[in-house]
């Protein structure tokens, strides 16, 4: 999928955003498919911070993908800066197809040029299939993530 272009999303993206987070297993119990004060709140605080950004793919004007990168500085590793990608979704009749892959290699290429020590993500544990697709990747399960939820 070379005729892909990444960019950060912009207001007019956030219909579609949402669309691809609640196109998604999980998604479809925990998001809902129209834009809401909560939607509108969070994309004015992920664009306003110099540390996030919310990614689209964009395939002539059409959004087939999205995610969050933050960069978190931090003390360990020398006080190095770490890249967190989360929110990863393709949209759900181009799965399979190499876009996920693309996103992922855009995503750490930028943390590359930040200079970012290294690249983390968590993922559902039931999500096998994601699992070893960023296994591919050359990511590896070292920690043992935790939530509480509020």
């Amino acid at each position: 999928m070379t005729d892909v272009l990444f960019r950060e999303a912009t207001r007019a993206d956030l219909p579609a955003v949402i669309a691809l987070l609640a196109d998604d297993v999980l998604g479809r119990a925990r998001d809902f498919t129209a834009v809401d004060e909560a939607y509108e709140r969070a994309f004015a605080d992920i664009t306003a911070d110099p540390r996030n950004q919310l990614i689209v793919a964009d395939r002539g004007g059409e959004l087939v993908g999205c995610m969050q990168v933050t960069y978190i500085p931090g003390l360990g590793r020398h006080g190095a800066e770490r890249s967190l990608i989360e929110s990863v979704r393709v949209r759900s009749d181009l799965r399979g197809q190499g876009l996920g892959r693309e996103m992922m290699a855009w995503a750490v290429d930028q943390a590359r040029r930040r200079g970012c020590a290294l690249v983390q993500l968590t993922t559902d544990k039931t999500r096998a299939d994601a699992h070893r697709f960023y296994r591919g990747l050359g990511f590896v399960a070292s920690h043992e993530g935790m939530k509480l939820a509020l």
